[in-house]
């Protein structure tokens, strides 16, 4: 039987081959350790906290089933229900809030603005279903898409199979990518995992530091235009 195929009809019978260092090995082992559950799970956290990317999980998911420490297939399944879970909540969160409501509750949300669900509302007015398709694929865009689909009450099978589709085509590229990169990834991570890992958390750092400096002075460069208009509203 071809090496490549291995992983993915035989998952458990592969013994792990290596042990990674740093973050990345802390990473990898979290999710051995929870197993296809864990990325479930990593997903539908993902669907409350954006920050938080599935593009970073994934690809890790399908790392872990070329090594055959993960069943490509069941990760894939339970990353798919694990957003499509997520969908649901936040679906229902706007069925029975409605829009104002809702609104509210996601402008209050720390780091969140009420803009990320003007742009989701906006982006499903406009395409409707094929919003729901779609933005899956977009960072913010597919943790709210669903809170306009259940404001409008998009029927409730449609949103399922739309949400189902577009998730898991989603998931099936990234962790794909890591399965498909494995042969490449694994020697470097062999040798350079610890050096990597330190990369890789100073960049997560950065990253998270420029999301939230840049929502901080968004929200307070809007809190100074909203005092000066309501200062210019008084002097008149």
């Amino acid at each position: 039987m071809p090496r490549s195929l291995t992983p993915i009809l035989f998952p458990l019978q592969t013994a792990p081959s290596a042990e990674y260092e740093g973050f990345i090995g802390w990473v990898l082992s979290l999710m051995e350790t929870l197993g296809e559950v864990g990325v479930g799970l990593a997903v539908l956290i993902e669907t409350f906290v954006p920050p938080i990317p599935s593009e970073a999980v994934l690809p890790g998911a399908g790392f872990l089933a070329y090594e055959g420490r993960m069943s490509f297939w069941l990760a894939w399944a339970l990353a798919t229900l694990g957003a499509l879970v997520g969908a649901l909540a936040w679906y229902f969160i706007g069925a029975a809030f409605g829009r104002d409501r809702t609104r509210r509750v996601v402008g209050r949300i720390p780091l969140m603005e009420y803009d990320d669900f003007d742009r989701a509302e906006a982006f499903f007015l406009r395409w409707g279903a094929l919003a729901v398709l779609l933005g899956r694929c977009v960072p913010l865009v597919r943790s709210f898409i669903s809170i306009p689909a259940g404001i409008e009450r998009m029927p409730l099978v449609k949103f399922v199979f739309y949400t189902a589709v577009g998730s898991g085509v989603w998931n099936g590229i990234w962790i794909g990518l890591g399965y498909a990169f494995g042969p490449a990834i694994k020697p470097v991570l062999e040798q350079w995992s610890g050096l990597i890992s330190d990369a890789v958390v100073v960049v997560i750092l950065l990253l998270l530091l420029w999301f939230v400096i840049a929502r901080v002075r968004r929200i307070l460069r809007r809190r100074r235009a909203a005092e000066g208009a309501d200062g210019s509203a008084d002097e008149r």
